[in-house]
Parts: structure tokens; sequence; C-alpha cells
């Protein structure tokens, strides 16, 4: 087999033949060549160009809804380029109800104003806020129980929990503690006070509601939106709403308990040497108007916490500063009471001091103790 020289054939060679070629046709056979060529480059070019700049050109709003289409986030329409709320076209998220072309939230019917009263230094003011018949049914409505595996331990710091951390409730009881920090913008410790007060001159009252457990009828135990919607609380409820609020202004929170006086209180944290037993959480009394970190409060039938008292950790936290001038009156206090039990009466400049201490935190003669 002969094997034949390849040659190698360069553009030079190519573009040296087209003369060779066009030779081989007559002027007009080369101008219609020619021209569809052109042709064929201005359509391929012309595409080309087109499909690169071809762009989808559909209006939407801007949460990038098209024109006359339900947003994703019912009930918002988009109407000419402008998201409006139209509940008869897109309906409503879940838990939601109509309302003309609104959506309202189911919990959020039957408002209902309630006072709260609070007082700092002496002077008393008043917080206007509104609560719904709606979220209170429905939190009431909830069980009152916790599924347990075997051989789990049963903590009453889980009820606590349950109580406090539901989130429908969290979303209601929020502008409450907003109000608050609205009060005191820069100051913590005055946020504190204002909460602390709040919640103290809430009326001590127990609920009409019970539980039935087979034969036997159990007292309701509010969640702490109930206790505003009600007006009311006992101690327990009410130590509830205030360890919620002080946790959302930013508090280090406990929980105590007295398991011989049955009786619930909050602990906010601060300097130890302020504290309750060394705990490092200054004790508050909920049941009415008290000085913070005074526990030697008497309640009904001359009753005091006497027992040890069991701590349930809430929330971590900011602590409470050492200057408070609440950690002296308190001191104050309990040195006049005990020296007055000693002897048996009370002297003027004792009377005089007690007096601008009740002023002062609105404190009450009888506490109450369930």
């Amino acid at each position: 087999m002969l094997k034949g020289k390849k040659q190698k054939v360069g553009k030079r060679n190519f573009w040296g033949k087209i003369p060779e070629i066009f030779k081989r046709y007559n002027q007009h056979d080369i101008i219609v060549f020619c021209v569809i060529i052109f042709l064929i480059i201005v359509v391929l070019s012309s595409s080309g160009l087109l499909m690169k700049k071809v762009k989808l050109n559909v209006s939407s709003c801007g949460d990038g809804t098209f024109y006359d289409t339900c947003s994703l986030n019912k009930p918002y329409f988009c109407l000419d380029g402008i998201l409006v709320e139209n509940s008869t076209l897109c309906g409503c998220p879940i838990d939601f109800i109509k309302e003309e072309d609104s959506c309202i939230s189911k919990f959020k019917i039957n408002p209902k104003n309630v006072s709260l009263k609070y007082i700092i230094d002496g002077k008393e003011e008043e917080l206007i806020f509104t609560t719904y018949k709606g979220i209170a049914d429905y939190l009431s409505s909830l069980p009152d129980f916790i599924y347990y595996d075997v051989g789990e331990k049963i903590s009453r710091a889980d009820f606590k929990l349950k109580n406090i951390n539901n989130e429908k409730q969290r979303e209601f009881l929020l502008p409450l503690a907003v109000q608050i920090q609205n009060l005191a913008p820069n100051n913590k410790v005055k946020q504190a006070r204002i909460a602390v007060s709040i919640v103290q001159n809430i009326p001590w009252n127990e609920s009409d509601k019970a539980i039935r457990v087979g034969e036997s009828r159990l007292g309701y135990s509010r969640y702490p939106y109930e206790v505003l919607y009600d007006n009311g609380g006992i101690c327990g409820e009410k130590s509830e709403l205030l360890i919620y609020l002080l946790r959302e202004i930013g508090y280090g929170v406990v929980s105590f308990y007295h398991k011989e006086e049955n009786h619930e209180s909050v602990g906010v944290k601060c300097p130890i040497e302020y504290s309750l037993r060394d705990t490092g959480y200054c004790f508050i009394e909920t049941s009415g108007p008290a000085i913070m970190s005074d526990n030697s409060i008497e309640y009904k039938g001359g009753i005091t916490l006497k027992s040890e008292s069991e701590v349930y950790f809430i929330s971590e936290g900011i602590s409470l500063p050492e200057n408070m001038y609440e950690y002296e009156d308190a001191n104050s206090l309990i040195r006049m009471k005990n020296a007055i039990r000693r002897r048996g009466w009370i002297n003027p400049i004792e009377y005089l001091k007690i007096k601008i201490l009740k002023k002062k935190y609105g404190l009450e003669e009888i506490y109450n103790i369930d």
C-alpha cells in the first residue's frame, strides 16, 4: 500500500483558492450567493442579539406578586403595583378571620381596656392596656396537665414554664412589656420597678372557674394573660405574670416556692448580700405592694415565711445594681418592725418613717397568702 504525503493546507492556501472558486460561476450567481450569505449572517446575528436582550416584562408588586394576583402573604392582593388587603379574594391565614377586606386574629376579638396602677417614689401612675376575650378564652381552654414518660421526674417548674412560655400568649403579652420599656427607655431599673408595682397592684382574688377530675373539683390556675384580662389573681398566678415581664425586660429570674406555707413569689437577680438566703436572687412579693428584697412580710393570720424556699430557675439575664434604695428601705422597715414587736409599742419617729415608706411604695396592712 502506497503512502502519499499529506498536504498541509493553511489559511493562506484556502484564501488563495477563493478566486479560482469564483471563476467557476458567473457574475449573477456570485451576487445571489453573496446576498444569501449576507442575509444568513444578518438573521443569525439578529437572532443572537434578540436572545440576549429578550426579557420577560411582567409587572409585579414589591414582594414579587404579579399584577391581579394574590400574594403568598394572605390577604394581600397585587393591584396596579400596590399590595392591598383583599380577604374576599385571597382568604386569611390560619387562626385569622375575615373582617371586611382585612384579616384579624380570631383571638383578637372583644377588646377590653384594663387600668394598671403603679407607684414610683410615692407617685401613683396609670397604664391603660387593651386585653382581648378571644385569647383569654383560648388560654382557659388549654389542658391543665403535662404528660410525663415513666421514670421522669414531675417538676413544679415544668408547669410554671408551660404557663409562661405559651407562644400565642406571648403575642398578646409582649405589648405590655413594650409599654413598660417605653415608659423608661434608658433605665432598666425603673422598668423593673414599674413591672413589679403593676403586678403588685393587681387585685388579689381567686378565679371562679374550676377543673373537674373524676369526682374531684380542683381550683383553676390562670395564665399570666388571664390575670390581666380578669384584673386579678392569686400569688402563683401574679408571680408568673411578673416573671414573664421581668424576663422580657432582660432580668435573670427564678420562682420561689415555700412549701409549708404554700406560697409563691418571684426572685430577680441581684447582689448576693441582698438576696434571699444567699441565692443571688432578691425576694419580690406579688400578693400586694411590698418593697423589693423584703421577705419579712406578715400575711393573714400572722403567717410569715419561715420554711426553706424551693428555687426554680426560669431564665438567665441582667442583675439589679448595688445602689438601689429599696435595699436600705427594706432593711430599715425590718429593723423597725422587729423593734416594735420587742417593746410592744411604736415611737413617733418610727411611726413617721413607716408612714413615709407606706406612701413611697403604696404598702398595705394585710397581705394574702394561698
